[in-house]
């Protein structure tokens, strides 16, 4: 859902209002009346013909036109009708308060029938609560200003206040929004794929998802940050197993490296990812991973931000022969004593140090920057 469309779903409940005041200028208090809810009755019949449901926003946006403009007709004073936009913008700053600052998308939940065709992604979803944020606070300045306006100003005033006034801000909001897009903003980068190829989702620092990309574009693009998985497999006893690369691998071919790692795919969770890349590697079907420490690894090939778990286990293993030519359990002591002199991936000896501090020393380091080169 485009920005102007969020915009477009506010401010159409809002028409009846505006149809009465100006017709209420014109003709009086009930004709206007009269008009708004003919206007009311008529865009709700108009939703139900084009959407099969009854827009209920604006069912309800004409019920209270009825029942204020009554209750100030009856007891000869306009102040009950004139706080009836200052109403139902509170109900609207409600919804938009649940969907910006809450983990709920309220609003793309009552605008499900009409995106029926049309997938909202990770990177929509996020435009989408931070225009959520900036509305709410601009409808409750607008909700304070109507209130001021039907106490202690001139109708004329109200009127503009809570009639114009509504539709030139988000007429505002709506120009800003495009000439920072258009100027400004930079362009989210459009991807091309070739058939059947993977597709990995984009994430912050924080693992927060922005966007995806196919494998071709992150694996040669480093401003793409994208999560993978590792996972270090120790025997009881205290020993590491390692993987020896297929000679066949176009990135550090032969070498030895972490039991399992590989990359998360689009719409997957980490676990989910683990699992599958355990069972494709090495054959293990286990679900007590133990989580460890997440950092960001970057070279002139690629970013990850790479989620590494433990496991203990003994075996038996299940070698992939496409991926792996050999695997075997390594001591700590064995490993370190190779540890430089080509033997191991250079991604592998950046994570035995993290490893060491965090299985010695108990200290998990969360995020930790690199320049080390390539693995895959």
């Amino acid at each position: 859902m485009r920005p102007k469309n969020l915009i477009k779903s506010f401010t159409i409940g809002f028409i009846p209002l505006l149809v009465f005041i100006i017709a209420d200028e014109l003709f009086g208090t009930e004709t206007g009346l009269a008009v708004a809810v003919a206007t009311g009755i008529i865009e709700v019949g108009y939703h139900y013909i084009r959407y099969r449901h009854i827009e209920k926003f604006v069912l309800f946006d004409t019920g209270l036109i009825i029942a204020l403009g009554l209750i100030s007709i009856i007891l000869h004073d306009e102040i009950y009708f004139k706080l009836k936009p200052a109403l139902i913008e509170t109900i609207l700053v409600v919804l938009l308060g649940i969907h910006a600052f809450s983990e709920k998308p309220v609003l793309l939940m009552m605008g499900q029938r009409y995106l029926k065709d049309i997938t909202i992604n990770k990177l929509q979803e996020n435009q989408i609560r931070r225009m959520s944020v900036l509305l709410f606070f601009v409808v409750l300045v607008h909700i304070g200003l109507v209130v001021y306006a039907a106490y202690f100003m001139s109708r004329e005033a109200w009127a503009f206040i809570s009639g114009g006034l509504f539709y030139i801000i988000f007429g505002l909001l709506f120009v800003v929004q495009l000439v920072y897009t258009r100027f400004f903003k930079k362009p989210t980068p459009e991807f091309t794929a070739r058939p059947e190829e993977e597709w990995f989702d984009l994430v912050d620092q924080e693992g927060k998802i922005v966007g995806k990309a196919p494998r071709s574009a992150v694996h040669r693009n480093p401003s793409l940050l994208h999560p993978v998985v590792h996972l270090h497999v120790f025997h009881k006893n205290g020993q590491l197993y390692l993987q020896k690369r297929s000679k066949r691998k176009d990135v550090q071919p032969g070498k030895w490296d972490t039991a399992v790692g590989g990359h998360v795919h689009a719409g997957e969770d980490i676990l989910t990812a683990l699992k599958r890349e355990a069972e494709e590697e090495l054959g293990i079907r286990r679900d007590n991973f133990q989580p460890m420490y997440r950092y960001v690894m970057r070279n002139e090939y690629e970013s990850e931000l790479v989620y590494t778990f433990r496991l203990i286990y003994n075996g038996p293993f299940r070698i992939n022969r496409d991926e792996i030519d050999f695997g075997r359990f390594w001591s700590l002591n064995e490993i370190e004593r190779n540890m430089g002199k080509g033997l191991f991936t250079p991604n592998f000896e950046q994570e035995f140090d993290l490893l060491k501090k965090y299985v010695f020393n108990s200290a998990p380091q969360p995020s930790v920057s690199s320049k080390k080169s390539k693995r895959r």
